[in-house]
């Protein structure tokens, strides 16, 4: 248990009303070991590897966590738990996914179980389905969860779901009075709970069960090409179910306690409660999520492979922030895709700065809370230069920008602003600000640099330009954001006051127009918004600064970019 749960009295008491999603989950668990105690608590997710991992897999992984640490903390730990990560690797493979090697070998293996398809991507791995189970459950390690990893070709092999088979097929005619009014009339003439495994061609059969025996643990059916008659045992991995009654089984088999699925599921959820309670369990709690949108605002898929992978995410941006984007809520649809990525990492590096001077109450109420199970890391503060400046985090839009005027791509490069800026700070001594320098220059390169478009300024923006590098010079060597802040806005309320009235500057005179900050982030960055200037011209130099304002008046900026923009596209039409 973290430092925090060690005052359990009283941080139960703040768990027990926070409106924190997942202590509002971890309330309904405690409500049904108050109906049907039992001494340990099963949390699960499924995934079914029928294409690679995608972010919407870890979500669940990550997000069942979180209600798991909450459960704890309301309970005091008393309560034993386990989270199950199921893999559905006995499905069938229905199609090709877009996204893989081999597609033609693949193809020849339709419809069997997905760990019986080779691996197309190397010889690494048994089967379709282990090669992508592998993958899971490493980037599973690689953040730390607690978790034990089933395979539905193991229990179903091993016998483990045995027992819960036969008892499907005791109850068969209700499971079928639960699913035939959920399906059109053509494929209930021919649906089954029970999916027969060919033992000629190892193909998962959709067929007609002719006839079950309780008793004899049998099912009879008609294979498709011979028009055989064939009767098979249920149990021994000969057959598998139909995804809903099999969840349902599952959920009594293993005893689950909570699980979430995505909106799409509702239907399938209710459903599957229906079967699970006709076998005699109680089915587990848990609550719908939104589903997750590419860039097009379409459902991600991993079979298409039209969402973010979690190598893709982690390219650009910190394990931590994609936990905070899997947080934040959960109940509310959301794009997916990489230029939600600055934003989460910056959002987290804010939460997290923020939560040594919160209260329990409100460190509770924190995502990094919950993101670190009670224990977040302290912040990695900068100390700035200037006497005076208190120590802050250097977000990843300071960096992006601190890229694109550095006229370098090289981490070593954007080191030299920062040491000049704070001497004592190193990549040994800040590991993870050394992460974010990476981060910056990869998704600057590939995602910003494209996107920006410089203008010139007209005569008036260039006569307050030309007044704020003057007013900038007898600042030079300067780390003081704060000040050099000041001298911003004493320029942008000389050329562009605030004549509304309604806005101030921090030392309580008239503000500054938005328009003066706007020409300031498209003129000299190529961008519509951009970070508090003074902190950006500590960072970067007051010199390289005012070079830069007679760089974009003097039009290279413009014509450098535009210069890059044709190399682009001539490369792009070369490939």
């Amino acid at each position: 248990m973290s430092t925090v749960e060690a005052q359990a009295p009283a941080l139960r008491e703040i768990a027990e009303n926070s409106n924190a999603w997942p202590f509002e989950e971890a309330r309904k668990l405690v409500a049904r070991l108050e109906r049907h105690p039992k001494d340990e608590v099963i949390f699960e997710t499924g995934y079914g590897p029928s294409g690679l991992p995608h972010i919407g897999t870890f979500g669940e992984v990550a997000r069942t966590t979180m209600v798991r640490h909450a459960f704890r903390v309301l309970t005091d730990d008393r309560i034993r738990t386990r989270l199950i990560a199921f893999s559905d690797d006995m499905d069938g493979l229905r199609k090709v996914p877009d996204n893989v090697p081999n597609r033609e070998m693949m193809a020849q293996h339709l419809g069997k179980p997905l760990s019986r398809v080779p691996d197309p991507f190397s010889s690494e791995h048994p089967s379709f389905g282990a090669a992508n189970n592998a993958r899971l459950r490493a980037f599973l390690d690689q953040f730390g969860f607690d978790y034990e990893f089933l395979s539905s070709t193991d229990c179903y092999m091993s016998g483990r779901f045995d027992a819960a088979l036969l008892r499907v097929l005791e109850r068969f005619d209700a499971i079928m009075e639960i699913m035939l009014p959920s399906l059109r009339e053509e494929r209930a003439q021919t649906y089954s709970p029970f999916l027969p495994i060919s033992p000629r061609t190892g193909v998962v059969l959709q067929v007609a069960v002719l006839a079950h025996d309780a008793k004899a643990g049998t099912i009879a059916y008609e294979d498709p090409e011979t028009k055989e008659r064939v009767t098979t045992l249920v149990t021994g991995g000969r057959t598998k179910l139909q995804w809903k009654p099999d969840w349902a089984m599952r959920w009594v088999a293993l005893g689950v306690d909570y699980e979430m699925a995505g909106k799409d599921l509702i239907d399938s959820v209710k459903l599957s409660g229906e079967i699970c309670r006709a076998l005699g369990g109680t089915p587990p709690e848990g609550f719908n999520y939104e589903l997750f949108l590419d860039e097009k605002g379409q459902k991600i898929s991993k079979s298409k492979g039209n969402g973010l992978t979690i190598d893709e995410w982690l390219a650009y941006g910190t394990p931590e922030s994609l936990a905070l984007f899997m947080y934040n809520k959960p109940r509310e649809a959301k794009r997916l895709y990489f230029d939600v990525i600055p934003r989460h990492v910056d959002d987290y590096l804010a939460f997290l700065e923020r939560y040594p001077s919160q209260d329990a109450k409100g460190q509770v109420s924190n995502p990094v809370w919950h993101i670190h199970a009670g224990a977040p890391p302290p912040p990695e503060l900068v100390p700035s230069g200037a006497a005076e400046a208190p120590a802050t985090t250097i977000s990843l839009a300071m960096l992006l920008n601190l890229v694109a005027v550095a006229n370098s791509e090289e981490p070593h490069v954007l080191w030299g602003f920062i040491r000049r800026y704070a001497p004592s700070v190193s990549p040994q001594t800040h590991p993870y600000l050394d992460r974010l320098v990476r981060h910056a220059v990869r998704y600057f390169r590939d995602f910003v640099r494209p996107a920006k478009v410089y203008r010139l300024a007209s005569e008036a923006e260039r006569q307050a330009l030309l007044e704020l590098s003057e007013a900038l010079k007898p600042h030079e060597g300067s780390t003081d954001a704060a000040a050099l802040q000041a001298v911003v806005y004493d320029v942008g309320r000389r050329h562009f006051p605030d004549t509304s009235g309604k806005t101030k500057s921090p030392d309580g005179r008239p503000g500054v127009a938005q328009a003066w900050f706007a020409t300031l982030y498209q003129i000299l960055l190529g961008q519509e918004r951009g970070p508090r200037f003074g902190s950006f011209v500590a960072l970067y130099g007051v010199a390289e600064t005012r070079a830069l304002i007679a760089k974009a008046l003097s039009g290279e900026l413009a014509r450098e970019h535009e210069a890059f923009l044709r190399g682009r596209a001539a490369g792009e039409a070369a490939e």
